[in-house]
């Protein structure tokens, strides 16, 4: 079964093109679109279908991105956002991922970067591209403070293994315990640590020398 996407965009025509593009890729399918933040809501309200991904636009009139992704974290949290925007700039990729989203692209993307891009979102929960990634690195709060913050080996285990290409899946695989334990190794990390995402607790593990085997 393929999985849902619901496009988030105030321009038809982009959004239109965007469907039209999805729609050829084997892995998923485009179920609707919405004009802005306010429209996506409304759309829920009336019972339309819930989508496993969000592709979200963020300069749009009503409710905007930054507005949109927050909503959707609090009421939704289920669903995986990726903001596919003309912004690249260094605020609004920290923004919207700071405000939940789990992915980020620019709308210049080439259709099977795209594909490549939600594939790895679905399956690993979080895709950001290298230069997403290095504004992530570069505006990372210091954490060095973190050597005082007590973390369990199984914790560093969990650690080392955040700067693979593991799925949460297989990492609970390599560590001989559940899905579910690895989901709590992460939130208790994110928590102690305060991060948001796994590319903030690789970057964690980087600095601090548990990527080190």
């Amino acid at each position: 079964m393929k999985k849902t996407i619901v496009i988030v965009d105030d321009h038809v025509l982009i959004a239109k093109a965007l469907e039209g593009i999805i729609d050829n890729f084997k892995e998923f399918e485009v179920i609707y679109v919405a004009e802005n933040g306010k429209d996506l809501i409304q759309q829920f309200e009336n019972n339309s279908r819930i989508p496993d991904i969000i592709l979200l636009d963020i300069s749009m009139p009503i409710m905007d991105g930054f507005e949109t992704v927050l909503w959707l974290k609090e009421n939704h949290p289920d669903i995986k956002v990726m903001a596919l925007s003309m912004q690249g700039d260094d605020k609004s990729v920290i923004k919207m991922i700071k405000n939940g989203a789990k992915g980020y692209l620019l709308k210049n993307t080439h259709p099977k970067d795209l594909e490549t891009a939600l594939t790895k979102l679905n399956n690993d929960g979080f895709f950001y591209p290298e230069w997403a990634s290095k504004i992530i690195f570069t505006n990372m709060n210091n954490h060095e403070q973190a050597v005082n913050i007590r973390i369990s080996d199984r914790e560093k285990e969990f650690l080392q293994y955040t700067v693979t290409e593991l799925s949460y899946k297989e990492i609970a695989e390599k560590m001989c315990c559940s899905p579910r334990t690895v989901e709590s190794y992460r939130d208790q990390l994110c928590d102690k640590l305060d991060l948001k995402t796994r590319v903030g607790l690789a970057v964690f593990a980087i600095k601090n020398g548990f990527a080190e085997s």
